[in-house]
């Protein structure tokens, strides 16, 4: 098994009886105590309209994870680049840059992050995201470039600096793009599983080396809850079962407490359409999630693995982040 990095996905997430201040917060705290366990970088995703989650502004939020932190890479998982203008985003990850130099990472998708009239707010065309979206990267790697010094239009601060462009994805579309462009390549397993594999292998095969790298880079995103004990897994995961359950029925809240019993509130079909909507979540002991990783890896080989963990206890979630990075670590021993 090749060497892997972890990291850390992070939606700031608001939690039943808290404040958006107490999340930020607790998502500074968290970023600190991940950094002190060799996590490789921490990326906050960009998400609207959404009770339970706070990461929207999320250049802003990434300024202020940076500020607390020392050395770990911090970035975007990502920004959805048809909500911007490509300058904006371009002054914004240099200004980032300027104040933490070799930190920043702008990892970008095309997805809206949210639903349809808040999409519509934000002000995107659905009819021209395709042949927008490829464009707008082109874009930003012009803003960043030296070479741009001579333009009419420049990114200050943006412009020379040195800032990596990550494509993430929950479909084939792409990986296409990323292999086209030579970009390193983020897929959304956590909450898009069916594609992935696919994913990984049309970008492998497709790969076309490019200025910022000269092979693929593959970063595949999991659901992570690991605990003591098999049960007490399977209990802070169901935070993660009824957030999830609240997007099937439209009903989305704030993060909820564990429940000892998930099968008394969602239906025998819910419960088959969310499992597999979250196959790749490890959940479980030491032991069991030390299986559920290795298998992983054996089967897709990733460069990086970053957990995302919706656990409601802040020191939960801690321990669950320092139980898999003791799992990466014995896997390669």
């Amino acid at each position: 098994m090749k060497e892997f990095r972890l990291s850390t996905l992070d939606l700031a997430p608001i939690k039943e009886g808290s404040s958006v201040s107490e999340a930020l917060a607790e998502s500074l705290d968290l970023a600190k105590y991940v950094e002190s366990l060799d996590y490789h970088r921490y990326w906050l995703a960009e998400h609207h309209n959404f009770e339970g989650i706070a990461s929207s502004a999320t250049s802003v939020l990434i300024g202020y994870i940076a500020s607390g932190t020392k050395t770990m890479r911090i970035g975007s998982g990502g920004v959805m680049l048809p909500n911007h203008s490509s300058l904006v985003i371009a002054e914004q990850f240099g200004t980032l840059e300027a104040l933490y130099p070799e930190r920043i990472d702008l990892g970008v998708g095309r997805a809206p992050g949210t639903d349809g009239y808040t999409a519509k707010a934000l002000g995107r065309n659905p009819m021209t995201i395709n042949t927008q979206f490829p464009k707008q990267i082109s874009e930003l790697q012009t803003y960043f470039s030296s070479d741009n010094s001579s333009a009419l239009v420049r990114a200050i601060p943006g412009e020379g600096s040195n800032i990596p462009i990550y494509m993430l994805g929950s479909s084939t579309d792409s990986a296409h793009l990323a292999a086209e462009l030579g970009l390193p390549y983020a897929f959304a397993g956590h909450f898009a599983p069916e594609m992935m594999e696919m994913a990984f292998k049309i970008y492998h095969e497709r790969f076309e080396p490019s200025a910022q790298l000269d092979k693929p880079y593959t970063i595949a995103c999991v659901n992570g809850m690991a605990a003591e004990s098999d049960q007490e897994a399977e209990k802070i995961a169901s935070t993660l079962y009824l957030t999830f359950l609240g997007l099937i029925r439209n009903e989305r809240r704030p993060y909820a407490k564990p429940v000892e019993n998930m099968d008394a509130i969602w239906s025998a079909q819910e419960k088959s359409h969310l499992l597999q909507k979250l196959k790749y979540s490890f959940v479980g002991s030491k032991e069991t999630v030390k299986t559920q990783l290795t298998e992983f890896q054996a089967r897709f080989n990733v460069d990086e693995i970053m957990i995302n963990s919706a656990i409601f206890d802040p020191q939960a979630r801690k321990d669950s982040y320092r139980i898999l990075q003791e799992v990466r670590s014995e896997i390669l021993s």
